[in-house]
């Protein structure tokens, strides 16, 4: 555990991975789509960030960080985040605001506030067609950008009501063709080399 500057999840005697835990059981518990996913996706973006060689603080911070990527789902209408169909687009804008609620509740922790702006754009995109402020290349954080190429395996990996998952095989190429547009094409292309490694969660 880093006992330097930076992240630390063991401070003032307390152990934040309880705490995350927790928060994150309950999001679980009011979407089944959600049980396992926040896990999934932290572990990939472990492996991930972990390849692009950052400091183990900042593998921590963004491991965390995406464990807790989606805990703003707390806040979206329940109607909408268990539809067994497709949105329509009055109910994709609320499942949109989810970014911003998490960002939001992680605010309020003087330990995790640090973690905020990485779930508040990991549904950002490269190209700057994403939400919720349509931030554009390096303007979005190191973090996000790892966690949404991670959050995407997932996801289309993982059944859906209105769909059954697609292979990873499939999603192979929709990362690759989605390189510079949907996903930092150096990120995108580190998971693309370690495709094995990376999504050894998703297949568990």
């Amino acid at each position: 555990m880093n006992t330097g500057t930076g992240f630390e999840l063991c401070r003032d005697g307390i152990d934040y991975h309880e705490i995350i835990e927790c928060i994150v059981s309950a999001l679980d518990a009011k979407d089944p789509y959600t049980a396992g996913h926040s896990q999934r996706v932290s572990d990939m973006a472990l492996t991930l960030s972990a390849r692009l060689g950052l400091p183990q603080d900042e593998v921590e911070k963004i491991h965390i960080a995406a464990h807790l990527h989606d805990i703003g789902k707390i806040g979206v209408p329940d109607a909408v985040l268990n539809k067994p169909d497709r949105l329509s687009r009055e109910e994709w804008n609320a499942m949109k605001k989810h970014p911003r609620i998490g960002a939001d509740i992680l605010s309020k922790s003087r330990h995790l506030n640090e973690l905020k702006d990485i779930v508040l754009y990991h549904h950002e995109r490269y190209d700057g067609k994403g939400y919720p402020e349509g931030l554009k290349g390096k303007e979005i954080p190191m973090g996000a950008r790892i966690i949404a190429i991670c959050d995407s395996i997932d996801a289309m990996t993982s059944d859906r009501g209105y769909r059954t998952a697609y292979s990873l095989e499939y999603c192979y190429k929709e990362i690759k063709d989605n390189l510079g547009l949907m996903y930092d094409p150096e990120i995108g292309a580190l998971a693309l080399l370690h495709w094995s490694e990376v999504t050894a969660a998703a297949r568990k």
